[in-house]
């Protein structure tokens, strides 16, 4: 993989993780409460300063009211254009 897709693709998952969230209707101090984290652990991750793993995300995306197959579904579908 070519250092220019995985950033691209990078990129979509950030923006799916900002979405999520907004789309959920809440602040990223708001899902940080539910996370139980400060408001710059989500901002961190969010920028893409902070990585998150697998079982990160599903916790994210628990607090988000969505579940972790839904989320990579709506990944995927982002990364299908980008092979």
């Amino acid at each position: 993989m070519t250092t220019a897709r995985r950033d691209r693709e990078a990129e979509l998952f950030l923006e799916l993780l900002r979405t999520t969230r907004s789309n959920a209707g809440l602040r990223q101090v708001d899902l940080a409460d539910r996370l139980g984290v400060p408001q710059s652990f989500v901002s961190k991750y969010e920028s893409g300063e902070r990585r998150l793993d697998l079982l990160e995300v599903r916790e994210v995306c628990l607090a988000l009211d969505t579940t972790l197959p839904a989320f990579a579904s709506r990944l995927e579908s982002l990364l299908g254009g980008s092979k």
